[in-house]
């Protein structure tokens, strides 16, 4: 390997490992994780007062932006020849992560609703979880609350 690639591999991984970014798992009704399971959860009965549709971003894991930043890095290494080169292989990674950035942080939003709750004791509780569910107002519910959260469901 001529020391430009090299050099030109090593920016892509620095730049790809710079822009990553870590996120966990969104909360949804229908959805346990290992640790949720086996373990005793509170339910408390309510009346839904109000749905509103939502946007929920999952938050980014970082995947996007690092195969951008690859993507770019190498396309942009094709351009010109000696620094030429290590000026495009920069360029082409920073312009690939920002484009990989985009695409993942619109792939990782998903519908969901705010659903507030009349609790028998008259207290409201609002909850936002994906929709996977339907719910109107007038619902009798149950509100799952434990070391995950809390989930609205029928």
């Amino acid at each position: 390997m001529k020391h430009s690639t090299i050099s030109a591999v090593a920016t892509i991984t620095l730049l790809g490992a710079l822009a990553a970014g870590c996120a966990g798992p969104a909360a949804t009704s229908g959805l346990y994780r290992a640790g949720q399971t086996g373990t005793e959860q509170v339910v408390r009965l309510a009346v839904v007062e109000s749905v509103r549709e939502v946007l929920i971003n999952r938050g980014e894991t970082g995947v996007g932006t690092a195969a951008g930043v690859v993507v770019g890095g190498v396309a942009g290494s094709t351009v010109g020849g000696g620094r030429g080169s290590a000026v495009g292989t920069v360029l082409g990674a920073v312009a690939g992560g920002l484009v990989g950035q985009a695409v993942e942080r619109q792939n990782n939003q998903v519908r969901g609703l705010e659903i507030t709750v009349r609790l028998e004791n008259r207290q409201l509780r609002a909850i936002t979880q994906e929709a996977d569910e339907t719910f109107q107002p007038g619902d009798r519910v149950r509100l799952v609350s434990g070391r995950g959260g809390t989930r609205v469901t029928h």
